[in-house]
């Protein structure tokens, strides 16, 4: 139950950042596909990189393990992109 609240929190901090930094307005996002304002990307790409660093240093001090991680399914991660190409697609349009 702690785990649960507790990726509540950095969830919502997380969307909270995103949208104090204006990466939910439209012409931030429409801009990101015209590559002519990449700054959602590089917000995106600062968070895994510091997500990335917290979580081998806490494997580092022994705090956590990472678990087994199991074989892809292709065909299910083809589907799932196509469905949210074309929504996001269909969205912008």
């Amino acid at each position: 139950m702690t785990n649960s609240i507790l990726a509540l929190v950095f969830g919502a901090f997380f969307g909270f950042s995103l949208n104090k930094a204006g990466l939910t307005k439209y012409n931030k996002i429409v801009n990101v596909f015209r590559f002519t304002d990449l700054a959602v990307l590089k917000f995106m790409m600062t968070a895994l990189v510091v997500a990335m660093s917290g979580l081998y240093a806490l494997r580092g001090l022994g705090v956590l393990n990472f678990p087994n991680v199991p074989a892809t399914y292709i065909a299910g991660n083809l589907l799932g992109g196509l469905i949210f190409g074309v929504g996001m697609a269909l969205t912008g349009y």
